[in-house]
């Protein structure tokens, strides 16, 4: 819980480190958190196909205060710890921007991101547990 609370205290810090540890926890976090979100913006918010079957929107019309709230919230510090995280690695943080590339950067920022830390110190600080 405290990994996941000190990326949201140093959520505009954008120089030093970040190690794996903190990055994926903080990742899973988000990912499971905005599941759970989804599927009761589906339940509280969805359409006439939806799960609770009343009026409003559905998942596929777009409508999902819950997660967009989650979402927006999370933003700056996501891009934080992903570029920390690449510090930590010894590249810029400019390098998260691949994830930007249609169909395949996803997958290659999450590789960048799992690699190993570089030990001791490099241009970007010391090193992270």
């Amino acid at each position: 819980m405290n990994d996941i609370l000190n990326v949201y205290r140093r959520y505009v810090e954008f120089q030093g480190r970040a190690g794996r540890r903190e990055y994926w926890i903080f990742f899973v976090f988000y990912l499971v958190t905005a599941g759970v979100l989804s599927i009761l913006d589906n339940m509280f918010f969805g359409g006439p196909g939806g799960v609770a079957g009343g009026p409003g929107w559905s998942v596929t019309d777009g409508f999902q205060p819950l997660t967009s709230i989650f979402a927006l919230i999370s933003l700056v510090p996501m891009v934080a710890v992903t570029i920390r995280r690449l510090h930590d690695t010894g590249k810029s943080g400019w390098w998260a921007t691949v994830g930007l590339i249609p169909l395949i950067g996803w997958v290659w920022a999450l590789f960048l991101c799992a690699a190993k830390g570089e030990e001791g110190a490099n241009a970007y600080g010391e090193a992270v547990w």
